[in-house]
């Protein structure tokens, strides 16, 4: 038999071990919730930073690329205006003037790869017939990323622009006749003024790319007949379409005269397979 006042002090330590239990559970479950906001905020604030820099560098990328737009739109109305005195453009020349236009502290300070000397134009050419002007500006841009150091995308621009040489008038044929366009020494006729074997995109490379460089057909570059004798050294004229490689833009192997004629008239030559199908 246990006595009432050992009854009522076994009731009052009980009663104190279980109040002791239940404060220690609730501060470890307090202190879970603590540590799950720590991990939380650990992992959430690197992918805000993250989002964060990506959002400013998207658009630097965007102002380099229009910054670039505009100085293709200076380069190319500085091309056309000298189109009819040169009938080519010069690659290193557009890079030139596009780092005129934009400058040079600007792009040495952007994400654009070696900054002003990343700009590149090789590519641009323009067409002898229609006067197009067609520029290509190849650039790289870097991540700002640090996982992703040293990885580089690659860039693109392209616009057209018509050359400042007058304009090409309606040929006075009989509308009944369809006109046909042939060359001095073409043995066959194009019904496509514009036709690809018909143009004469002339562009400037440096000799020492000859040996990689293809034309559209893939074939490669040989030296002309005409105008090459021996090693050149420096820029060289070449063609899309071509097969030679030039040393003076005198050369006449590049240069062509076109008639327009009437179909019946292009007696002995054979249709195009390009624009006559």
């Amino acid at each position: 038999m246990i006595l009432p006042e050992k009854r009522s002090f076994y009731i009052q330590i009980l009663h104190s071990h279980t109040h002791r239990i239940s404060k220690r559970t609730s501060s470890c479950i307090s202190g879970e919730r603590k540590g799950s906001v720590t991990v939380e905020a650990a992992l959430s604030l690197p992918i805000f930073f993250l989002a964060v820099i990506s959002l400013i560098y998207m658009m630097e990328v965007m102002a380099v690329r229009t910054s670039i737009r505009s100085g293709m739109q200076y380069a190319a109305k500085t091309a056309a205006e000298s189109v009819y005195l040169k009938p080519m453009i010069t690659p290193g020349q557009l890079e030139a003037d596009i780092v005129q236009a934009v400058g040079s502290g600007r792009l040495d300070r952007s994400v654009v790869v070696d900054g002003s000397g990343g700009i590149h134009c090789h590519e641009s050419r323009m067409s002898l017939i229609t006067g197009i002007l067609e520029l290509k500006v190849k650039y790289k841009v870097r991540l700002p990323v640090p996982m992703f150091a040293g990885v580089t995308v690659p860039m693109e621009e392209s616009m057209r622009m018509k050359g400042w040489n007058g304009y090409i008038r309606n040929i006075g044929f009989r509308e009944e006749d369809q006109t046909v366009y042939i060359t001095e020494t073409g043995m066959v006729y194009h019904k496509d003024y514009s036709c690809n074997y018909l143009e004469l995109s002339i562009r400037m490379v440096p000799s020492s790319e000859l040996e990689q460089l293809r034309n559209k057909n893939q074939g490669k570059y040989h030296p002309c007949e005409h105008c090459v004798h021996g090693a050149v050294d420096g820029g060289v004229y070449i063609t899309d379409y071509g097969d030679r490689y030039h040393s003076s833009l005198e050369c006449r192997g590049i240069k062509r005269t076109i008639y327009a004629i009437p179909l019946e008239e292009a007696i002995g030559k054979g249709a195009c397979s390009k624009c006559c199908r």
